[in-house]
């Protein structure tokens, strides 16, 4: 048979174009390869569950990538974290056979977003993991998700950029949680999967309504009219983490 690895990767997005290899900047995906064309002296090509964009973060992405033959038995945590660079790290490693696709064979994606709603600063030390709104209503942002969960359009929340013409996405839950200090608030989405920026998208929404410039009935004919130009501007990428992917 032959071995597939999977991994489980956690990364500091700041700095990074993003998963997906371009032309020019840096990438995850890119590094990625690079690191392991490094150990198999061989191109390797490795392949993700999704694209997170620039500036993104992430503790449980998962990919894929073929090595050859004679590398079976090759610890690739250790292997890996010996050569990329200091902002991403392999958590864990499994050999697997050829049915398994990091993207494919996703099920559902959770992701966090996390809100600085508290003080008139925010430490320095967490500038590329919030998004700085201030005082909201986390009563009515709870509340208001009850439009978004479920089987939806969302339409309204996929921004340019990509061919897929089904935007039919069930999200099975949003909670509203504590962050990592006092004064953050994090956004909690699972769904069976995410458009371009939805999740971004979904957050934008949501602090508008925690705002009070968005109502809850606004936020559902948002929904119903499937028109992105009527939903508000995307959050910034730095608040979001992709946490896990169910396989």
């Amino acid at each position: 048979m032959d071995m597939r690895v999977r991994l489980t990767l956690a990364y500091d997005g700041t700095g990074y174009n993003g998963w997906q290899i371009q032309k020019d900047g840096l990438t995850i995906q890119g590094e990625l390869e690079k690191a392991l064309s490094r150990i198999c002296s061989a191109s390797i090509r490795v392949h993700g569950s999704g694209r997170t964009d620039a500036g993104v973060h992430a503790l449980g992405q998962v990919a894929h990538f073929d090595p050859p033959p004679k590398f079976l038995n090759v610890p690739w945590n250790r292997a890996l974290n010996a050569v990329l660079p200091p902002g991403i790290r392999v958590l864990d490693f499994a050999r697997t056979d050829r049915k398994f696709h990091a993207r494919f064979s996703a099920r559902a994606k959770q992701y966090s977003y996390t809100l600085w709603t508290q003080g008139a600063f925010f430490y320095p030390q967490r500038r590329n993991f919030v998004w700085n709104t201030g005082p909201l209503d986390l009563e009515a942002m709870q509340e208001a998700t009850t439009c978004l969960t479920g089987s939806h359009d969302f339409n309204c929340f996929m921004n340019k950029g990509t061919e897929i013409t089904d935007t039919i996405r069930t999200v099975r839950n949003i909670l509203l949680a504590p962050g990592f200090t006092p004064q953050e608030t994090v956004v909690w989405i699972q769904a069976d999967g995410f458009l371009k920026q939805m999740a971004r998208n979904i957050v934008s929404a949501l602090v508008q309504v925690g705002r009070k410039k968005l109502s809850q009935a606004e936020l559902k004919s948002i929904i119903q009219g499937r028109d992105r130009a009527l939903a508000p501007a995307t959050a910034p990428a730095r608040g979001l983490c992709l946490e896990h992917v169910t396989y």
